[in-house]
């Protein structure tokens, strides 16, 4: 079942047949954000402290969490079965938990809700569109199998805040990083693939990697907006 602890040092990993063959390798490394570094060089940072901008939030790109890491291409062994346990994304002070929760195709998502009041949980994205309706802790669990690929977007129709978003893969060569960025996709089939890093905040990044029939490569990202086209 995929769910991220509260201590945040589980990295997501996956067993694969290829695995017992002996060709198969690790993929581990970091992915790290940066920001605009016009706005870093003093971009009217004074203008801050003004009545006007005090309450303006400014994006710590340093303390970005939440990467998705994963193979993006057809892969050997395909198609893959989904794992026969639900993943949970819980409804919890009135927050989605975890926020991000990337999973492969097919998968069952059970929704609790942990709360007295009533949540709401619907997704209007082309890859799931659903609605749970309102229900609380009181009344059962609700479930949705993900059968397509994408990025799903889910938000509760009470609570403005209330928004997370699960990341449909087509195969289980992904990791979720960890609170330091680090990441650790294991049994990999021995090859070369397009290994693309993922968050919902900032661009993507796609990187070749060779992952070797037994050791480990390692891949560092560095994910900005310089990944986007100039006009």
């Amino acid at each position: 079942m995929l769910m991220i602890p509260s201590s945040r040092l589980l990295l997501l990993c996956f067993l694969v047949p290829a695995a017992a063959t002996g060709f198969a390798g690790t993929i581990t490394g970091t992915v790290h954000a940066r920001g605009a570094v016009e706005a870093d060089a003093g971009g009217g940072d004074g203008a801050y402290s003004s009545h006007k901008f005090k309450f303006a939030d400014r994006i710590n790109y340093e303390q970005l969490r939440d990467f998705v890491v994963y193979i993006d291409q057809p892969m050997p062994g395909a198609p893959f079965t989904p794992p026969t346990k639900p993943a949970t994304v819980e409804q919890r002070d009135a927050t989605f938990v975890p926020h991000i929760l990337p999973i492969m195709v097919g998968t069952t998502v059970s929704w609790p809700n942990l709360d007295e009041i009533y949540h709401n949980v619907f997704s209007m994205s082309p890859a799931k569109s659903f609605d749970l309706q309102l229900y609380n802790s009181d009344q059962p669990s609700k479930s949705v199998v993900f059968d397509h690929p994408g990025q799903v977007d889910v938000f509760c129709a009470i609570h403005s805040k209330m928004h997370c978003i699960v990341l449909v893969l087509e195969n289980p060569y992904f990791a979720l990083t960890d609170d330091k960025d680090r990441f650790v996709i294991r049994n990999v089939p021995a090859g070369t693939y397009k290994l693309h890093a993922w968050h919902e905040r900032v661009p993507g990044q796609t990187i070749e990697v060779k992952v070797p029939a037994e050791g480990e490569v390692a891949v560092e990202f560095s994910l900005g907006l310089g990944n986007l086209p100039k006009y």
